[in-house]
């Protein structure tokens, strides 16, 4: 009918307009994120059936050519921070000459990686075209973390299993011919948060071993020099809603049964609060950013996600006073979010080997600058 004005969930959306900034009602807990609260079992068993059909999607996309990398060795190793005892995984992809690395006394950069699927869904295999990038053009050690997933383990488990990685890689650095002062985090989606939050979960972790009362080994010397972010969430505080309507095209953003799914599995329990630095990064403070967040950051957006303006406003921020961190921030045209997952079995999706590649080279440039 001529006239119509769209709907996003059932929010009016002028096709040439959008509301102010200050105009949307922002939720503070996660029962304001998700009211009514689906129950658990529901939670678990739609996530069980993504997960299915997520294994068909990747196994499409791993068919075109060239085809990723397989992990060159995996390692599980014990949960320490999280209040959910337990073990998680780390793929290790290694590049050309690591198996001689202990006769050459070589150590090698490494690139801590986390997959997206919000949260809920996804494995540390997911980005393996990313980490052949890594491999070849960083000439560095890539290791993806199966962090464990929501609903079955929700907020915060994701980023203590993080920052547990980061905290096994440097101790055992020796061990894996890692060079503990050469290292980044990268995610992508839900990954590119956990990339963000992760350092900051890891500082937090670094002052209590600081106390002396503390009886734990003291940490190595190390280094994260960057994080290289894609299409990352990072304010909670801005409704799914707010955010699908001020896209510049909502229709192409993640359906809301998709997203209310893995809102609903890892924002819990109902009291959590949507700005807590280590669920929305945009939220810290600036002391916070400065101490824990790498000198390096790059943030991927892409034009047609929900995520774009809350990635490209932090990246701003991240670049201002006084935070004043070295940031790229490069914003991918004409496509949606998670683009470069594509299940086309014939070919890598548009813009992969570009973006991939620049990203890629700025992380080789910050592994081998000088301090």
């Amino acid at each position: 009918m001529t006239g119509t004005i769209p709907t996003v969930e059932g929010i009016p959306v002028p096709p040439t307009t959008h509301k102010d900034e200050g105009s949307w009602v922002r939720p503070e807990t996660a029962n304001d994120a998700i009211n009514p609260a689906p129950s658990r079992w529901y939670l678990k068993a739609q996530a069980s059936a993504l997960r299915s059909g997520l294994y068909l999607g990747m196994t499409l996309h791993y068919m075109a050519s060239p085809r990723p990398p397989n992990p060159s060795f995996t390692l599980t190793i014990p949960s320490l921070l999280s209040k959910h005892k337990g073990t998680f995984t780390l793929q290790f992809y290694t590049p050309k000459g690591y198996q001689d690395a202990a006769k050459h006394g070589k150590r090698y950069p490494a690139v801590v990686n986390f997959h997206g699927g919000g949260f809920t869904i996804g494995n540390g295999t997911d980005d393996a075209r990313f980490a052949r990038y890594v491999l070849d053009t960083c000439d560095a050690v890539f290791v993806s973390v199966d962090y464990r997933l929501a609903p079955e383990y929700p907020f915060p488990t994701a980023v203590d299993d993080a920052a547990d990685a980061l905290f096994y890689i440097i101790r055992q650095s020796a061990d894996l011919h890692i060079d503990p002062m050469k290292l980044a985090t990268s995610g992508f989606s839900a990954g590119g948060n956990i990339a963000t939050t992760a350092t900051l979960r890891f500082n937090e972790h670094l002052k209590e071993l600081a106390d002396p009362e503390h009886k734990a080994p003291p940490v190595p010397d190390h280094k994260i020099r960057a994080v290289a972010t894609w299409y990352p969430v990072t304010d909670y505080s801005i409704s799914r809603a707010e955010k699908r309507a001020t896209c510049v095209k909502p229709e192409s953003t993640l359906p809301p049964a998709m997203t209310n799914l893995f809102d609903g599995s890892y924002l819990y329990p109902g009291d959590i609060k949507m700005a807590h630095p280590w669920l929305s990064p945009a939220r810290a403070s600036d002391d916070e950013l400065k101490e824990a967040i790498p000198q390096n950051v790059l943030v991927y957006t892409c034009e047609w996600d929900m995520l774009q303006k809350e990635g490209e406003a932090f990246a701003r921020r991240l670049a201002a006073d006084p935070l004043n961190k070295t940031v790229h921030h490069r914003m991918i045209p004409g496509v949606a979010h998670g683009w470069d997952k594509s299940p086309d079995p014939l070919k890598p999706a548009i813009h992969t080997q570009e973006v991939y590649t620049d990203c890629c080279r700025k992380l080789l440039a910050i592994f081998n600058a000088v301090d």
